[in-house]
């Protein structure tokens, strides 16, 4: 009888029911234990890259799976180093029809089609003023995130030396 008693009241009081509900689901945790899936090694992380500056066919050959998975991309002539990025501008990432392009007119006019993207040269001289303020803003953008590696380079302009920079920074180190 006196069981019976204790069971109708554990039961039917909505207060001990709530009790027993949250000393349940602690149980469940304790036993069950806090186990979340590994995530995936992730991969080495690339040294830095040294200044260069890119010709548009040079370019394509750090789309990330060429050149140790690296990947660069852009914006506004500067070219930037996106490997950390590789969730975004990878392969298999949203923005890898990105990599190893220049992605200017693509983030201009907001379209992520392979066809935006030219394998030559773009001047941008055909976009709007509302376009290249987007493509500046991008450019910000990428400047603050990701590391600036050295300038897309039109038909015939020569590539700057960034020999005397890498030896300041050698001495400031």
């Amino acid at each position: 009888m006196a069981l019976e008693e204790l069971m109708r009241e554990l039961f039917l009081n909505p207060i001990n029911l709530g009790l027993l509900s949250v000393c349940g689901y602690l149980l469940y945790k304790i036993v069950r234990g806090n186990r979340t899936p590994p995530e995936p090694p992730q991969p080495p992380r690339l040294p830095k890259m040294k200044r260069k500056d890119f010709q548009v066919s040079e370019l394509t050959e750090y789309d990330g799976i060429k050149n140790e998975g690296r990947i660069l991309v852009a914006v506004n002539g500067k070219v930037f180093d996106v490997s950390r990025g590789r969730k975004f501008y990878g392969p298999e990432g949203p923005y890898g029809v990105f990599a190893g392009h220049d992605a200017s007119r693509a983030l201009a006019t907001f379209s992520l089609e392979k066809e935006t993207l030219k394998d030559e040269f773009d001047e941008l001289s055909d976009l709007t003023s509302e376009q290249m303020d987007s493509v500046r803003e991008w450019e910000m953008q990428f400047m603050e995130k990701y590391d600036y590696i050295g300038k897309l380079l039109k038909p015939n302009e020569e590539p700057t030396d960034y020999s005397d920079e890498e030896e300041a920074d050698k001495k400031d180190n």
